[in-house]
């Protein structure tokens, strides 16, 4: 993601790449984009004091982004999926000081199935079962994916459920049967699948599939300059989200 996300943006003659940060094995490839670079997001940024963060990274490494953001008053956009709930609240609590925004799925698609399904779960009624099927590559770290969380999250809101007592993630030998109030979420992993989702709403005598398929990482990143163009005028005071972005 950070590769795309370098790549589009130099290529975006209303965009300036401004820095690369990179503490891994691809920190001796980031000269070739002709930019300052190296391994210190704060060296960085006293070479860009106007540029807007862009981070796809771990959880962590996020969080300390986010801190170094508050900081010194850079805008931030997260792309970094599995955070803990506590995680989330550090996120939130940051946002008051520096505008921050943050995503699951940078995917306008995924955003606008997003807000049609609580339309479609009380359309439907409580008698449609609710599954979501997620499908990723093999290097993909956490399960389920943090774009599954949120539909099920999302569907949990719209029948009034509490979403952490209603998950499924898994079923294995003689469990009985389906409880009406639940929401299985189940990850497949392999190859080099970019990202496909699926919502099932399964009725007696039909189904209702939704579903979205990314086909490059080219989607995300083009949603996460989108956001990154938006939140540098927006000011602090909230974790902004894509609906904030959609609905602007």
């Amino acid at each position: 993601m950070g590769k795309t996300v370098a790549g589009l943006a130099a290529a975006d003659p209303e965009l300036d790449l401004a820095g690369l940060v990179d503490c891994g094995e691809q920190a001796h490839a980031l000269a070739a984009f002709g930019c300052p670079a190296g391994d210190s997001l704060e060296a960085i940024l006293r070479k860009a004091p106007q540029a807007v963060i862009v981070d796809f990274t771990a959880p962590s490494a996020s969080l300390q982004s986010a801190r170094t953001a508050a900081e010194t008053g850079h805008p931030l956009v997260i792309g970094t999926t599995g955070f803990t709930d506590d995680q989330m609240r550090q996120l939130r609590d940051l946002a008051e000081r520096t505008p921050m925004f943050w995503s699951s799925n940078m995917s306008v698609g995924v955003n606008v199935i997003l807000k049609i399904l609580p339309e479609l779960a009380r359309a439907l009624g409580e008698k449609y079962d609710v599954e979501i099927v997620e499908l990723h590559h093999n290097r993909k770290k956490d399960s389920p994916s943090g774009t599954a969380l949120t539909l099920g999250a999302c569907l949990a809101r719209s029948r009034g459920w509490n979403f952490s007592e209603t998950r499924c993630f898994a079923r294995d030998g003689i469990i009985g049967e389906r409880p009406r109030e639940q929401i299985g979420i189940q990850a497949v992993r392999g190859g080099d699948v970019v990202g496909v989702h699926t919502v099932y709403f399964l009725g007696q005598g039909e189904r209702i599939e939704l579903c979205h398929q990314a086909h490059s990482r080219e989607n995300f990143a083009q949603g996460a300059l989108r956001a990154a163009r938006w939140i540098a005028g927006q000011k602090p005071g909230k974790l902004y989200g894509m609906r904030d972005l959609l609905n602007a």
